[in-house]
């Protein structure tokens, strides 16, 4: 079985133009990156095109971080969509209404670069993953060794 690895697809949304070129420098060698300025524009493009994860900030205008997040996982198509808030706000009611909102993790600003890479590729393995077992389900596939040969190339993204 040979599976072929493909850069995920990852929405960054922050207000600050600096932020988002920090991100940008960050993953943008290992990640098809979108970048909006807004969550009104991510979240349109995010329904027409779902990415494989999402970086949202919370303290934006208009729409801030934990409204846009409702709204994502208010839409069918992006309810399986993993949100990490990048956030300068580090008390627990916040990261409780985050979490209750859909978000899976936080990270927080100033941001350390070997922490985004660390979380981004683990909530990427485990969207992959989902989504592989979810798809063997639909498709009714009961190979376990194909399963499980597929899973390691997705963990190993695509070197097995």
């Amino acid at each position: 079985m040979k599976v072929v690895a493909r850069k995920a697809t990852i929405l960054v949304v922050d207000d600050a133009p600096e932020n988002l070129m920090v991100i940008e420098a960050i993953l943008g060698d290992d990640y098809f990156l979108k970048l909006f300025e807004d969550a009104k524009s991510a979240i349109t493009y995010a329904i027409k095109m779902p990415p494989d994860l999402i970086l949202l900030d919370v303290m934006m205008p208009d729409i801030d971080g934990f409204e846009a997040c409702r709204q994502i996982k208010s839409e069918d198509n992006l309810t399986n969509i993993p949100v990490i808030f990048i956030t300068a706000k580090s008390n627990v009611r916040d990261e409780e209404m985050g979490f209750s909102g859909g978000a899976v993790d936080f990270i927080q600003k100033p941001i350390s670069s070997p922490v985004v890479h660390a979380r981004v590729k683990t909530h990427l393995k485990l969207k992959f993953i989902s989504d592989y077992l979810q798809l063997q389900d639909k498709q009714g596939s009961g190979n376990f060794k194909e399963c499980l040969f597929a899973l390691k190339c997705l963990i190993n993204n695509g070197n097995e």
